[in-house]
């Protein structure tokens, strides 16, 4: 990761700040947003989604909104990548896939699904 500081301006913390400003509701979902390479040089930035964002039905409208308003807020950013690792073309292993109530899982056992919260 190529990152530099200029008179305490750390890019790597504005962008940080952003992802936890702007979607809380990614930690407050289970899910997490990390940098996974951040370039000063071009301005390119890769933001890797895991957790319940790995397999999550709206992530592809939350990458979008990443995207989209990155840029305009912070001007050095040029151009955001990001991903949850479902697309299975980059180094974080493909994501999980999703079970179902009564499928059997890796472990030789029925998963029921998720339990009632009450």
């Amino acid at each position: 990761m190529s990152t530099e500081t200029q008179d305490g301006d750390d890019l790597e913390d504005r962008v940080s700040n952003f992802l936890r400003r702007n979607f809380p509701q990614i930690q407050m979902h289970g899910g997490s947003a990390a940098i996974q390479d951040l370039d000063r040089e071009s301005g390119e930035v890769t933001i890797a989604l895991g957790g319940a964002c790995s397999g999550c039905g709206i992530s592809p409208m939350t990458i979008q909104a990443i995207k989209s308003r990155m840029v305009k807020e912070i001007p050095e950013i040029e151009k955001v990548n990001a991903h949850t690792g479902m697309d299975g073309g980059d180094d974080m292993g493909g994501g999980m896939e999703p079970s179902f109530p009564g499928e059997t899982v890796d472990d030789g056992e029925a998963d029921e699904g998720p339990e009632a919260p009450f």
